[in-house]
Protein backbone atom coordinates (compact mmCIF):
# COMPACT_ATOMS: atom_id res chain seq x y z
CA UNK A 1 0.00 0.00 0.00
CA UNK A 2 3.00 2.36 1.30
CA UNK A 3 4.86 1.87 -2.09
CA UNK A 4 1.19 2.31 -4.14
CA UNK A 5 0.52 5.69 -2.46
CA UNK A 6 4.56 6.27 -3.25
CA UNK A 7 4.13 6.14 -7.18
CA UNK A 8 0.93 7.84 -7.46
CA UNK A 9 2.28 10.97 -4.96
CA UNK A 10 4.04 13.85 -7.14
CA UNK A 11 7.33 12.67 -5.47
CA UNK A 12 6.75 9.15 -7.02
CA UNK A 13 6.07 10.77 -10.05
CA UNK A 14 8.76 12.67 -10.40
CA UNK A 15 11.02 10.09 -9.71
CA UNK A 16 9.73 8.00 -11.99
CA UNK A 17 9.83 11.03 -14.48
CA UNK A 18 13.56 10.87 -13.96
CA UNK A 19 14.74 7.33 -13.77
CA UNK A 20 12.74 6.53 -17.08
CA UNK A 21 14.45 10.22 -18.32
CA UNK A 22 17.69 8.75 -17.44
CA UNK A 23 16.95 5.63 -19.47
CA UNK A 24 16.34 7.14 -22.45
CA UNK A 25 19.22 9.60 -22.12
CA UNK A 26 21.19 6.10 -22.31
CA UNK A 27 19.43 4.99 -25.65
CA UNK A 28 19.98 8.51 -26.80
CA UNK A 29 24.04 8.08 -26.53
CA UNK A 30 23.48 4.57 -28.51
CA UNK A 31 21.26 5.50 -31.12
CA UNK A 32 23.58 8.86 -31.76
CA UNK A 33 26.89 6.79 -31.37
CA UNK A 34 24.89 4.05 -34.36
CA UNK A 35 24.15 7.27 -36.57
CA UNK A 36 27.21 8.63 -36.57
CA UNK A 37 28.93 5.93 -38.54
CA UNK A 38 26.92 7.30 -41.86
CA UNK A 39 29.38 10.30 -41.29
CA UNK A 40 32.21 7.96 -41.98
CA UNK A 41 30.96 7.73 -45.77
CA UNK A 42 31.80 4.07 -46.59
CA UNK A 43 28.61 3.52 -48.57
CA UNK A 44 26.51 3.05 -45.29
CA UNK A 45 28.41 -0.56 -44.71
CA UNK A 46 29.20 0.42 -40.86
CA UNK A 47 25.81 1.49 -40.25
CA UNK A 48 23.88 -1.24 -41.75
CA UNK A 49 26.37 -3.79 -39.75
CA UNK A 50 25.40 -2.29 -36.44
CA UNK A 51 21.87 -1.59 -37.35
CA UNK A 52 21.60 -5.71 -38.46
CA UNK A 53 23.15 -6.33 -34.84
CA UNK A 54 20.30 -4.42 -33.19
CA UNK A 55 17.37 -5.43 -35.10
CA UNK A 56 18.33 -9.24 -34.78
CA UNK A 57 20.14 -9.54 -30.99
CA UNK A 58 17.64 -11.05 -28.97
CA UNK A 59 19.24 -9.05 -26.04
CA UNK A 60 18.45 -5.70 -27.92
CA UNK A 61 14.89 -6.65 -28.54
CA UNK A 62 14.49 -7.35 -24.85
CA UNK A 63 15.86 -4.15 -24.07
CA UNK A 64 13.84 -2.30 -26.90
CA UNK A 65 10.59 -3.97 -24.77
CA UNK A 66 11.93 -2.02 -21.78
CA UNK A 67 12.62 1.25 -23.74
CA UNK A 68 8.86 1.47 -25.20
CA UNK A 69 7.90 1.01 -21.70
CA UNK A 70 10.23 3.63 -19.87
CA UNK A 71 8.75 5.96 -22.81
CA UNK A 72 5.57 5.04 -21.99
CA UNK A 73 5.88 5.22 -18.83
CA UNK A 74 7.80 8.64 -18.60
CA UNK A 75 5.09 10.55 -21.10
CA UNK A 76 2.30 9.32 -19.20
CA UNK A 77 3.52 10.33 -15.67
CA UNK A 78 4.84 13.53 -17.01
CA UNK A 79 1.42 14.25 -18.73
CA UNK A 80 -0.79 12.88 -15.14
CA UNK A 81 2.11 15.53 -13.31
CA UNK A 82 1.03 18.22 -15.46
CA UNK A 83 -2.85 18.21 -15.67
CA UNK A 84 -2.28 18.22 -11.90
CA UNK A 85 -0.49 20.94 -11.29
CA UNK A 86 -2.75 22.89 -13.84
CA UNK A 87 -5.55 21.58 -11.30
CA UNK A 88 -4.00 22.48 -8.63
CA UNK A 89 -3.67 26.57 -9.67
CA UNK A 90 -7.11 27.08 -11.67
CA UNK A 91 -6.34 30.97 -11.86
CA UNK A 92 -3.19 32.05 -12.79
CA UNK A 93 -1.63 34.45 -10.08
CA UNK A 94 -1.74 38.11 -11.20
CA UNK A 95 1.43 38.93 -9.43
CA UNK A 96 3.77 35.94 -10.38
CA UNK A 97 6.18 36.52 -12.99
CA UNK A 98 7.10 33.01 -14.41
CA UNK A 99 9.56 34.58 -17.01
CA UNK A 100 11.75 36.11 -13.82
CA UNK A 101 11.66 32.68 -11.89
CA UNK A 102 13.12 30.21 -14.93
CA UNK A 103 13.84 29.45 -18.47
CA UNK A 104 11.26 29.60 -20.94
CA UNK A 105 12.03 25.77 -21.97
CA UNK A 106 11.59 24.86 -18.64
CA UNK A 107 7.93 26.17 -18.17
CA UNK A 108 7.67 24.89 -21.74
CA UNK A 109 8.63 20.96 -21.34
CA UNK A 110 4.94 19.08 -21.49
CA UNK A 111 4.82 21.23 -25.19
CA UNK A 112 8.23 20.30 -25.71
CA UNK A 113 7.51 16.22 -25.08
CA UNK A 114 4.22 16.93 -26.92
CA UNK A 115 6.37 17.73 -30.30
CA UNK A 116 9.28 15.20 -29.71
CA UNK A 117 5.87 12.33 -28.90
CA UNK A 118 4.84 13.54 -32.40
CA UNK A 119 8.51 13.05 -34.14
CA UNK A 120 8.76 9.75 -32.19
CA UNK A 121 5.93 8.67 -34.38
CA UNK A 122 6.89 9.74 -37.24
CA UNK A 123 10.35 8.75 -36.96
CA UNK A 124 8.97 4.63 -35.62
CA UNK A 125 6.57 4.94 -38.72
CA UNK A 126 9.34 5.42 -40.82
CA UNK A 127 12.62 3.33 -40.06
CA UNK A 128 11.36 1.21 -37.04
CA UNK A 129 8.47 -0.39 -38.60
CA UNK A 130 10.15 -1.06 -41.76
CA UNK A 131 12.92 -2.59 -40.48
CA UNK A 132 10.57 -4.92 -38.20
CA UNK A 133 8.15 -6.22 -41.05
CA UNK A 134 11.36 -6.96 -43.51
CA UNK A 135 12.96 -8.97 -40.22
CA UNK A 136 9.42 -10.44 -39.91
CA UNK A 137 9.53 -11.82 -44.02
CA UNK A 138 12.92 -12.58 -43.76
CA UNK A 139 13.43 -9.61 -46.10
CA UNK A 140 17.38 -7.98 -46.51
CA UNK A 141 17.11 -4.64 -44.68
CA UNK A 142 18.81 -1.36 -45.76
CA UNK A 143 18.58 0.96 -43.18
CA UNK A 144 21.29 3.20 -44.56
CA UNK A 145 18.88 3.27 -47.70
CA UNK A 146 15.76 3.84 -45.48
CA UNK A 147 17.41 7.32 -43.61
CA UNK A 148 19.25 8.70 -47.39
CA UNK A 149 16.36 8.66 -48.66
CA UNK A 150 13.90 10.07 -46.00
CA UNK A 151 16.18 12.75 -45.02
CA UNK A 152 17.57 13.34 -48.65
CA UNK A 153 13.70 14.68 -48.63
CA UNK A 154 14.03 18.58 -47.68
CA UNK A 155 10.70 18.59 -45.70
CA UNK A 156 11.90 15.32 -43.33
CA UNK A 157 15.05 16.51 -42.91
CA UNK A 158 14.08 19.65 -41.22
CA UNK A 159 11.47 18.61 -39.64
CA UNK A 160 14.03 16.14 -38.16
CA UNK A 161 16.37 19.37 -37.66
CA UNK A 162 13.28 20.88 -35.65
CA UNK A 163 12.59 18.29 -33.37
CA UNK A 164 16.47 17.44 -32.35
CA UNK A 165 16.25 21.10 -31.53
CA UNK A 166 13.02 21.00 -29.51
CA UNK A 167 15.00 17.73 -27.70
CA UNK A 168 17.65 19.86 -26.96
CA UNK A 169 15.64 22.33 -25.34
CA UNK A 170 13.91 19.56 -23.16
CA UNK A 171 17.34 17.53 -22.16
CA UNK A 172 18.52 21.38 -21.10
CA UNK A 173 16.10 21.51 -18.10
CA UNK A 174 15.48 17.72 -18.28
CA UNK A 175 18.87 16.38 -17.34
CA UNK A 176 19.52 18.07 -14.83
CA UNK A 177 16.24 18.12 -13.53
CA UNK A 178 16.20 14.25 -13.18
CA UNK A 179 19.37 14.05 -10.88
CA UNK A 180 17.66 16.81 -8.34
CA UNK A 181 13.87 14.85 -8.27
CA UNK A 182 16.75 11.67 -7.34
CA UNK A 183 17.46 14.17 -4.87
CA UNK A 184 21.28 14.18 -5.85
CA UNK A 185 21.99 17.52 -4.79
CA UNK A 186 25.57 18.44 -3.96
CA UNK A 187 27.06 22.14 -3.46
CA UNK A 188 30.30 20.30 -5.35
CA UNK A 189 28.34 17.81 -7.77
CA UNK A 190 25.43 19.81 -8.88
CA UNK A 191 27.03 22.37 -10.61
CA UNK A 192 29.06 20.02 -12.56
CA UNK A 193 25.87 17.96 -13.65
CA UNK A 194 24.57 21.27 -14.81
CA UNK A 195 27.32 21.16 -16.79
CA UNK A 196 27.49 17.58 -18.25
CA UNK A 197 23.47 18.41 -19.16
CA UNK A 198 23.98 21.54 -20.91
CA UNK A 199 26.96 19.52 -22.53
CA UNK A 200 24.77 16.86 -23.34
CA UNK A 201 22.06 18.67 -24.54
CA UNK A 202 23.81 20.32 -27.17
CA UNK A 203 26.33 17.35 -28.68
CA UNK A 204 23.93 14.59 -28.68
CA UNK A 205 20.64 16.94 -30.88
CA UNK A 206 23.23 18.77 -32.30
CA UNK A 207 24.99 15.69 -33.90
CA UNK A 208 21.67 14.24 -34.47
CA UNK A 209 20.97 17.54 -36.66
CA UNK A 210 24.25 17.41 -37.86
CA UNK A 211 23.76 13.90 -39.69
CA UNK A 212 20.10 14.94 -41.31
CA UNK A 213 21.91 18.33 -42.84
CA UNK A 214 24.73 16.16 -43.98
CA UNK A 215 22.21 13.70 -45.69
CA UNK A 216 20.26 16.85 -46.96
CA UNK A 217 23.08 18.34 -48.38
CA UNK A 218 24.73 15.61 -50.25
CA UNK A 219 27.44 15.40 -48.36
CA UNK A 220 27.04 11.51 -47.42
CA UNK A 221 27.46 9.54 -50.30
Amino acid sequence: MAKEKFITSSIGRKVVIALTGLFLISFLVVHVGINATILLNDNGETFNTAAHFMSHNWVIRVLEIGLVAGLVAHALMAMKLEFENRAKRPVKYIAFDGKANSKWYSRSMAILGTLILIFLILHLSQFWWPTKVAVFNGEKENSYGMVKDTLSNPFFSIAYVLAFIALGYHLLHGFQSAFQSLGLNHKKYTPIIKSLGVAFSVVVPGLFAAIALAILFGLVK
